[in-house]
Formats: structure tokens, C-alpha cells, sequence
């Protein structure tokens, strides 16, 4: 698994502020809906439920908010950078300008873990997320994440 297999270039969008958390879910669900076709309601309240469990802004800016979704048939993301960060309850109380979704088909098992594994990988790498937050361009952005070397998954 590759990060260019779970990310459509036109599922990564660049915003100025956002007022929160909520309101970054609302736009992940549109951007899902765009890219895959997904009900953006539906990928909301998974996103609000799985975030219910615990808060999903890993530090240093990042949050990787998932979810498991029906009527999905593959692993698919969407990424959005913030111009300016947004309070997240993430673990090291630092507001999160970089976000990247996971969303995951009900019964997908390992292929979800993977997906994190992997985009976890790939955001805990400064050079890559000080390349993100250097470039407005969601072009550029897919490319910066794509291309990396480390966006293999074991």
C-alpha cells in the first residue's frame, strides 16, 4: 500500500481558518464526497463518533482523524492544511494546522492499521510536513506526500 493509492489529488484542500473541529469535519466530508463519492454527512458523524473515543491530533501540528465508513471498498484519505492552526485537544496541547483523514470500509481489518501505519509514518517526518506547511498548493501538497520514500506501508 502507497500513500498515491489512498490519496486522489483532488482530495486535499488548503484553508485560511477554521472556527472547529466540527466545521474541519464538515469540510473533510465534502472533500470526501467530491474525490470518492462518499455521503459527506455520513463521514461527519464517523468522524465525530471515532473522535467521541478519544482525540486524534497526534502533536506537532498533526491530527489524523479516521473513521470506518459503509459503502466503501478501499482505504481512501483526504488531506487539508490550515494557514492558521486549529485547537484540536491534541496530545501535546498544540493547535494542528495539518490534517490528514483516513477512511476505512466497515470490515477492512488490517488495510485500516496499515493506512494509519503508514500516514502516521509519513506526517511524523519533519522535512515532509515543513515541505506541507511551506505550500498552498494542493498540487504540490499531493505530490509532496506521494513522492516521498517513506510512503510504503511494510
Amino acid at each position: 500500500m502507497e500513500l498515491f493509492e489512498i490519496l486522489e489529488p483532488t482530495a486535499i484542500k488548503v484553508v485560511g481558518k477554521l472556527s472547529s473541529k466540527k466545521r474541519l469535519f464538515q469540510d473533510l466530508g465534502e472533500i470526501v464526497a467530491g474525490a470518492y463519492g462518499l455521503p459527506p454527512n455520513d463521514a461527519v458523524d464517523a468522524l465525530l463518533d471515532r473522535e467521541s473515543l478519544g482525540p486524534t491530533g497526534v502533536g506537532h501540528g498533526v491530527a489524523l482523524p479516521h473513521a470506518r465508513l459503509h459503502g466503501l471498498d478501499r482505504v481512501v484519505g483526504a488531506f487539508v492544511r490550515i494557514e492558521e492552526p486549529l485547537d484540536f485537544d491534541a496530545v501535546d496541547r498544540q493547535p494542528v494546522d495539518l490534517i490528514f483523514s483516513l477512511f476505512a470500509p466497515v470490515n477492512s481489518g488490517v488495510d485500516h492499521l496499515k493506512a494509519l501505519a503508514l500516514v502516521s509514518r509519513t506526517m511524523r517526518d519533519a522535512n515532509i510536513c515543513s515541505k506541507l506547511r511551506a505550500n498552498d498548493d494542493p498540487a504540490t501538497l499531493h505530490a509532496i506526500l506521494t513522492e516521498s520514500p517513506k510512503t510504503q506501508a511494510a
